[in-house]
């Protein structure tokens, strides 16, 4: 059987006073990192934050497209679609809490 995998499309604001998913962005999700965006420092902000998030390895996390752009596509292995997107919303709400 094949390992789970999920697709997620992502809006990245680089620059931001800390790491943190914002919410919906349209069909994709927000999210913030502090590092600036340059020689990937973005990048690797969001596979952590997003590895963490989901709780799952950051080796498990790629950016498949949009290196070098705000929109990316993001790759997760060994979780499901409805179980990343499960977790993101779990991670949202919590962030919104007072």
């Amino acid at each position: 059987m094949a390992e789970p995998s999920a697709r997620l499309r992502l809006r990245v604001v680089p620059g931001a006073s800390e790491d943190a998913l914002v919410g919906r962005h349209g069909d994709a999700w927000k999210v913030r990192v502090a590092a600036p965006p340059e020689r990937g420092a973005a990048n690797r902000a969001v596979v952590e934050l997003l590895a963490r998030t989901l709780v799952v390895s950051p080796a498990s996390v790629a950016v498949v497209s949009g290196h070098g752009a705000r929109d990316k596509t993001i790759g997760v292995r060994g979780l499901a679609a409805a179980e990343a997107e499960r977790r993101l919303r779990a991670a949202e709400r919590k962030d919104r809490r007072p």
